[in-house]
């Protein structure tokens, strides 16, 4: 099964990335994940189950350890026929 996750930490800062942000991003980059898009307002995630879980997992347990106060998520099932 193939998992997409698209997420977003706040507070927000549009001057630059607060550090709970930066730390999001690391995280996916660093998973072995097919397919990452960082953007300023949200981001996505793309990769088979096991992965995009655990970098879910990572994602929550380290931002909101750098100063997150809400981490906005949404996982869906993607694959053949699905987008």
């Amino acid at each position: 099964m193939r998992l997409r996750v698209e997420f977003t930490t706040e507070p927000f800062d549009l001057d630059e990335a607060p550090p709970h942000a930066v730390v999001a991003r690391e995280v996916v980059h660093s998973a072995d994940l097919d397919a990452v898009d960082v953007g300023p307002f949200g981001n996505t995630a793309e990769g088979r189950a096991e992965v995009v879980l655990a970098a879910v997992s990572d994602l929550l347990r380290r931002s909101l350890d750098a100063g997150a106060t809400r981490v906005s998520l949404q996982v869906n099932v993607v694959g053949e026929g699905q987008e």
